[in-house]
């Protein structure tokens, strides 16, 4: 049986953590950033963890990571 393949765009947008788990960057700060305030910026640099329903489906994607 073949190699399975690692989705490339999920592995650049999700990392593991030692718990098992995944965590993610939050969108919205890309561009279009002088009508946000800045509060609202630094509360988007936090990042957050995988809700446990969706963590079988980046699995999936990332089977060797």
């Amino acid at each position: 049986m073949p190699k399975m393949k690692t989705n490339r765009g999920a592995a650049k947008r999700f990392k593991r953590t030692a718990s098992g788990g995944f965590k993610r960057a939050q969108s919205h700060r890309r561009h279009i950033l002088t009508k946000k305030s800045t509060k609202r910026k630094r509360h988007l640099r936090a990042g957050l963890m995988i809700h446990e329903a969706d963590v079988s489906m980046i699995k999936r994607l990332l089977p060797y990571v």
